[in-house]
This record gives structure tokens, C-alpha cells and sequence, in this order.
């Protein structure tokens, strides 16, 4: 994962701060489907156009403006959003893990999709455990998977203890399983509602799209470790 890309603290609070405004907020909303004139966005938002230079400015200064000549009428000046922006207003490389640990109760369903769901967003290494894991993987966890067209292999379910090692960032995917860890492994906790309760495809499918979701989320915060050869 590249750092060059990351926004600091400071300059996220920035464009944060010249987005709190619902007119700068349209503008960037007209500008998401396509570059614009300021001329033209005064008509379609009925800004006046004093107005409008003034939220332009300040979406400039932040840097999420940028403009082009028109190669037609020279004359012209398009605005358009500077590609990407939006991904950087979440914090990144804020974790270096060895591994990612996904953990829910019994290791049947939303840590197995959870680890199938990283494997295919993220290079960095993913297992799956539970705290108190049944004998197999739940049919329903891997009919979803194969829903979604996520390439799951369900592995035997195995338990939590002595699996976490050194280096290991653990998420635990269900709030038994965040409740139950011991204190001293320190861990993120996403609260993903058990679809084995309710045992329809809604509610597995419901479960991978909140774990998905949060995956997306997080996925480019998380860098590669190197193993600590002493652990």
C-alpha cells in the first residue's frame, strides 16, 4: 500500500470543513456525473454567480476542484473533481498486520465469509476462528457465498486460543465473540447481526453486506507485515 496517497488528519479536517455546506455539497453532487461550466451550474442550482465564485474558491482551496479550457471554445472553462478524492477521507495506513483474524462465535458463518471477503479485497494473509466453534460450516453461509460469487472454502471450524500470534490484527465480527476474547488481545469489533439465528438467505446475505461493507471500509488502512521471526 502506497503512503504518498494518505491525507493527514489536518487536511481531512480541511475538505471536511469546505464540505459543510449544502450548496458546496450540491456542486460536488452535480460535478460526481460530469464536468461542468460555473456558468452552468449557476442554471441548474440557481446560484447567483457571485455566489457560486465564492463556493467555488473555497472548493478549490481545498484542492477538490480543478479546472480545464474547453478545447472548443477556448473561451470556456470547465470545472471538474480532482480524481479520487473521495477515497481519501478515510484514514489510511493505519494498521501494519502480519495477519488479519477474523472471529465470531462458532466460526460457522460470518468469520468464514469475512475471511473469503478480505482474501478477495486484500493480499494480507486472513484466517477465521471462533471462540466456541461447531463441528462444521453453515450451508447457508456458503450458499450465500455462492450468491455473491465469493470463491469461499469453508475450512473445519477451529477455535480462537492459540491462534492469535504476534504481528495478528483480530476483528471480531459478532459480540459474543468480542465480549468473550480476553482483555489483553486487543482487537476491532464489528457488530454483524448472526443470520444463523434467523437461518434465511436474506438474512446471509444480509450479514456478507455489512461485513463487505466494512471491508471496503477498512481494506486500504491495513499494510503487509513482515513476520516477526521471535514470535
Amino acid at each position: 500500500m502506497s503512503t504518498e496517497l494518505a491525507w493527514s488528519v489536518e487536511r481531512r479536517a480541511d475538505v471536511h470543513a469546505a464540505l459543510a455546506d449544502a450548496t458546496r455539497l450540491r456542486i460536488v453532487d452535480a460535478l460526481a456525473a460530469g464536468d461542468m461550466s460555473s456558468s452552468e451550474l449557476c442554471g441548474m442550482l440557481s446560484v447567483p454567480t457571485n455566489l457560486m465564485a465564492h463556493h467555488l474558491k473555497v472548493l478549490e482551496r481545498a484542492e477538490l476542484l480543478e479546472r480545464g479550457r474547453s478545447e472548443g471554445d477556448r473561451r470556456r472553462t470547465y470545472l471538474r473533481l480532482v480524481p479520487g478524492f473521495e477515497g481519501k477521507l478515510l484514514p489510511r495506513g493505519g494498521y501494519a498486520a502480519r495477519r488479519v483474524v477474523f472471529v465470531c462465535s462458532r466460526n460457522t458463518a460470518r468469520s468464514q465469509l469475512a475471511a473469503a471477503a478480505w482474501a478477495r479485497r486484500s493480499t494480507v494473509p486472513v484466517v477465521s476462528a471462533g471462540t466456541h466453534p461447531a463441528e462444521r460450516v453453515h450451508p447457508g453461509a456458503v450458499a450465500a457465498a455462492r450468491r455473491h460469487r465469493l470463491p469461499l472454502r469453508p475450512r473445519p471450524p477451529r477455535g480462537v486460543d492459540g491462534l492469535v500470534r504476534s504481528g495478528d490484527l483480530v476483528i471480531a465480527v459478532c459480540d459474543n465473540a468480542h465480549e468473550e476474547l480476553p482483555a489483553e488481545i486487543e482487537r476491532l469489533h464489528w457488530s454483524i447481526p448472526d443470520p444463523v439465528r434467523a437461518g434465511t438467505d436474506a438474512a446471509f446475505d444480509h450479514a456478507l453486506d455489512l461485513i463487505t461493507d466494512r471491508i471496503e471500509r477498512i481494506a486500504d488502512t491495513v499494510a503487509s507485515a513482515a513476520d516477526d521471526p521471535h514470535s
